[in-house]
């Protein structure tokens, strides 16, 4: 996986980009939804429902896995760009989760948890973790729309 390429503020490419407070996995994806559908009306037409639902399967993982493995959600960013969504979700954690580099295999049995990373790796198409200053970490990932 190749980490996110960061743009300069104001870079016409990302179209939006939106710090909100979200406090649930549910939220997040209503946020998402809405955000992906006001741009498909002001701009291209709207994004296909599978590419919107995959999307939203991995706002759910990510922001889950930041209020149960890292703490507490710390922040939730949107930016559309041509390429598709980026997420950034911001947790309390400094722990750095080993499958988030992993190959994206399932696991083989099921215990209540372990797919999260796979699905967030299947479906996204970079993912980057970086350690925040004041503590905690940010997964940033971008989601294609196509």
């Amino acid at each position: 996986m190749k980490p996110i390429k960061r743009r300069p503020a104001g870079d016409s490419r990302a179209t939006c980009t939106r710090s909100v407070p979200i406090s649930s996995a549910a939220t997040a994806r209503s946020y998402v939804r809405s955000v992906v559908e006001e741009h498909g009306r002001a701009r291209s037409g709207p994004a296909g429902e599978r590419a919107v639902m995959d999307l939203l399967l991995v706002v759910s993982e990510v922001v889950t896995n930041a209020i149960r493995h890292g703490g507490g959600l710390a922040g939730f960013e949107v930016a559309l760009l041509p390429e598709g969504v980026r997420l950034s979700v911001h947790d309390y954690s400094d722990a750095v989760p080993s499958a988030a580099y992993g190959p994206g295999t399932l696991p083989h049995t099921h215990e209540g948890s372990g797919y999260g990373w796979p699905l967030i790796i299947r479906l996204s198409r970079e993912i980057h973790i970086e350690r925040r200053r004041a503590g905690g970490k940010t997964v940033t990932v971008l989601v294609p729309l196509a």
